[in-house]
C-alpha cells in the first residue's frame, strides 16, 4: 500500500511539473514575442499552481500524510534553482519559461522574491496545518489558501487593467517604490466574502458573524501592506491566526 501511495506521489508531481513546464514555457513566448505583458502571464502560472494539483488529485491522488506534504514543500522550493542566470543562460526553454514571471520592475530580485516568498509560505502553511489538524480545524485552513490563490491571482491584471486609484507597496532587499491599486485589492475583498460564505458549515452562526466582519477586511488589508510578491505568507499567517481566534468564540 505504501509502495502504491509513493508511486502515486511519483506521478502526481511528475505530472504536475511537466504541465508547469509547458504552460510557463507558451506564456513565456507570448511575452518575449507577442507583447503579453509578464503581469498576465505570472498570474497564468499562479492560478496553474493551484488549478494543477486539484485536478491530478482526482485521477492521481495519494496519501496526505505530513511526510510527503514537506517532501512536496521542499521539491516546490527547490525547482527555483533551475532558474539562476548560469542555467537559464545556456538552456533557451527554461530561460523562456523564466521570461513568463519575470517582471521588468522586479529585476533583479525576481527569483530571490519568488523563492523566499515560496518558502516563507510553506514555513507558515506547514505548522498551522500541523496546529489547526490537532484542534480538528483542517478545512477551515483552506480559507485563506484559497483567498490567497483566487483573490491575489485577480489582484494584479485587475488592477493592471481597470486599477485607477494607486497607492504605495514596499519590497524586501530593495528602496524602490511600487504601486498596488484599490480595484485590485477589492478582489481580495469580494474572494473573502465569497469563500468564508462557502464555508459556512464549518462554523457556528455567531462564528460565521465574525469571520464574515473580520476575515475580508484583514486579508485585504495583509495583502495591502505585505511586501512586494511576498503576499502569500503574510496573508497565509494573517488568514490562519485570525480564524484560529475564531474558532474559539
Amino acid at each position: 500500500m505504501d509502495a502504491i501511495f509513493e508511486l502515486s506521489f511519483l506521478l502526481n508531481q511528475a505530472i504536475s511539473l511537466t504541465a508547469l513546464c509547458l504552460i510557463q514555457y507558451t506564456n513565456g513566448y507570448l511575452a518575449e514575442h507577442k507583447n503579453v505583458k509578464v503581469n498576465y502571464t505570472r498570474k497564468i502560472n499562479h492560478f496553474t499552481l493551484f488549478v494543477i494539483p486539484i485536478l491530478l488529485n482526482r485521477g492521481y491522488a495519494y496519501d496526505q500524510s505530513f511526510g510527503l506534504f514537506a517532501l512536496g514543500a521542499f521539491l516546490a522550493v527547490f525547482k527555483f534553482i533551475f532558474y539562476i542566470k548560469p542555467i537559464r543562460d545556456r538552456v533557451p526553454f527554461i530561460r523562456t519559461m523564466f521570461s513568463s514571471f519575470d517582471r521588468p520592475e522586479d529585476r533583479p530580485h525576481t527569483l530571490l522574491w519568488l523563492s523566499t516568498q515560496t518558502a516563507a509560505g510553506y514555513l507558515v502553511l506547514i505548522p498551522m496545518g500541523i496546529l489547526f489538524s490537532q484542534l480538528g480545524l483542517m478545512e477551515l485552513i483552506l480559507i485563506p489558501i484559497l483567498i490567497y490563490g483566487i483573490g491575489d491571482g485577480l489582484a494584479e491584471p485587475v488592477g493592471v487593467r481597470f486599477g485607477k486609484h494607486k497607492y504605495a507597496a514596499y519590497a524586501l532587499f530593495s528602496d524602490k517604490k511600487y504601486f498596488r491599486t484599490f480595484e485590485g485589492s477589492a478582489c481580495v475583498l469580494i474572494t473573502s466574502i465569497i469563500v468564508v460564505i462557502a464555508h459556512y458549515t464549518f462554523f457556528t452562526p455567531l462564528q460565521l458573524m465574525v469571520a464574515l466582519a473580520a476575515i475580508p477586511i484583514l486579508m485585504t488589508l495583509a495583502e495591502a501592506f505585505s511586501p512586494h510578491t511576498w503576499d502569500s505568507p503574510v496573508m497565509f499567517l494573517v488568514g490562519s491566526l485570525s480564524l484560529l481566534a475564531i474558532s474559539f468564540i
